[in-house]
């Protein structure tokens, strides 16, 4: 397959299967890397167990694919621009390949945690396939393509989780992964075959110093915020991390301002429209995720509670499953308003949306059915969101930048959902209630997460607001149009590393 993208014809007919293909090998690899991120939940309870090792060093499990995604995003997004983002999307499927299959081989944490470590530097799959989604297609393309790319990510997690209840219920556990591995492969090979390399790239040298201190940083902060409950947010151990994270990347901001080629551009990062929409983005990753911690543990909770429903994790993960098509149905509608209206509008209806699923759910968590209810809703309102968001970036940087202004925005919503879990977790574990001889959170302890669920699409409703204003046909032109007032992407198309 040539290097250099085949384009359209004068009618577009001639390009029309080749996008068609394109978009279907991007979204199914997207699936694949947030598939891998749900399979492990089934057999999250079993892990001392079958690992041999004590309830807090099997978490490590967990942590380190979180720790090693949140890194490996933002690298691959530079090194994608830098030397070829097809190149760094074989790579990431085939660090999630060789991760499943350690992973398959082992019964012991160490080899476990490495695994895992590996499948985590998959996670800059789909902000690598959105920037090639921009560099591939034609304009009128481009924001349903990459609205189905970016929802790829909703779509894995919620149809992964009763895959994997089903495998890990019928099966040994380490079918998961090789399900994993045998995935990750399928959709190498489908990029091999029908995604071609893009010809827009920034060459220079790699930020080598920027990407240690931005790795220090994160896991500082990553760290403090996923374990501060198990070592104490008044712990030494906590505080110490959360002073660190902001001292080295106070530090690593510096050095970047200062640095030639840096690996993040924060004087881009800084415009308006980008800065917005990242926080945004955290807000929006923080009121996302409270659906995943509170709808699987209402379903699966006790009926003697008079507030669970006594389900199991197949049927949970199966009343989770129909937002994941909601998603999928939402992108092109999320599309559609952004090109009427501008994706500021998009995004800022999606977080109403989400709000308002919460609301739901505070009133209606008695039936099965009144979950699904509020899961499809959310989904609905994460279509719109995830749709919007890529657009707002890809229509504030320079082609040349895409792969890593898209790794970071999908880095602040990855921050948002840790948060998330560390603010979810707390709440429950000190609002209880007793069953017998176990402790289980209340009631009002679910209640309170969903409201604050609702609470953080609300800020970012209101933080959405601050962005710019554009024309809908600036908008969502093409990558050389994107680019607005910065370099247009003809400048850079054809640099070689």
């Amino acid at each position: 397959m040539p290097d250099a993208p085949a384009r359209p014809a004068g009618d577009g007919t001639t390009v029309a299967p080749r996008s068609n293909a394109l978009v279907a090998v991007l979204a199914f690899g997207g699936i694949v890397v947030s598939l891998m991120q749900t399979l492990v939940i089934p057999i999250v309870p079993e892990l001392p167990k079958l690992l041999h090792a004590s309830p807090a060093n099997a978490a490590w499990a967990v942590t380190a694919t979180l720790l090693a995604a949140a890194v490996a995003t933002p690298v691959m997004g530079r090194l994608g621009d830098m030397y070829g983002k097809r190149r760094m999307l074989l790579v990431g499927l085939s660090m999630l390949v060789i991760g499943s299959v350690t992973v398959g081989l082992s019964d012991a944490l160490a080899p476990v945690i490495v695994g895992r470590v590996l499948q985590g530097m998959a996670a800059g799959v789909i902000p690598l396939g959105i920037s090639i989604m921009r560099d591939e297609l034609p304009a009128e393309r481009l924001g349903s393509a990459t609205a189905m790319m970016s929802a790829s990510l909703g779509v894995g997690g919620a149809l992964g989780l009763p895959a994997a209840a089903v495998i890990a219920e019928n099966f040994d556990w380490h079918m998961l992964f090789w399900t994993s591995a045998v995935l990750g492969a399928v959709a190498a090979v489908l990029v091999l075959v029908f995604v071609p390399e893009s010809e827009v790239r920034t060459g220079g040298r790699f930020d080598v110093l920027g990407a240690l201190g931005m790795a220090a940083g994160l896991v500082c902060l990553l760290l403090a915020i996923s374990k501060g409950a198990d070592w104490g947010w008044g712990s030494g151990t906590t505080l110490g991390l959360f002073v660190a994270a902001v001292v080295i990347l106070l530090v690593w901001g510096v050095f970047e301002l200062r640095v030639r080629e840096p690996l993040v551009d924060l004087r881009t990062t800084a415009r308006r429209q980008v800065l917005v929409t990242n926080l945004a983005s955290v807000a929006l990753g923080f009121g996302m995720f409270a659906m995943s911690l509170v709808l699987p543990q209402l379903l699966q909770l006790p009926a003697a509670t008079g507030y669970g429903l006594g389900k199991s994790l197949l049927t949970a993960g199966l009343v989770m499953a129909p937002s994941g098509l909601v998603m999928m149905a939402t992108a092109p509608v999320s599309a559609a308003v952004s090109r009427a209206r501008g994706p500021k509008v998009t995004l800022m209806i999606g977080a109403l949306i989400v709000a308002a699923g919460y609301g739901i759910n505070i009133v209606l968590m008695d039936q099965v059915w009144h979950l699904v209810l509020v899961s499809c809703v959310i989904g609905c309102g994460i279509g719109f969101t995830y749709g919007a968001m890529p657009a707002l970036i890809m229509g504030a940087v320079p082609a040349s930048e895409t792969g890593s202004a898209n790794s970071l925005n999908t880095l602040m919503r990855s921050i948002g959902t840790s948060t998330a879990s560390a603010v979810a977790g707390v709440i429950l574990a000190n609002m209880t209630t007793t069953l017998g001889p176990a402790t289980l959170p209340s009631e009002n302890g679910f209640k309170t997460v969903l409201a604050i669920g609702a609470g953080a699409a609300l800020l970012a409703f209101v933080v959405a607001s601050f962005i710019p204003r554009r024309t809908p046909s600036a908008e969502q032109g093409s990558p050389a149009e994107g680019a607005g007032e910065h370099e247009p992407a003809g400048k850079v198309s054809g640099a070689k590393a």
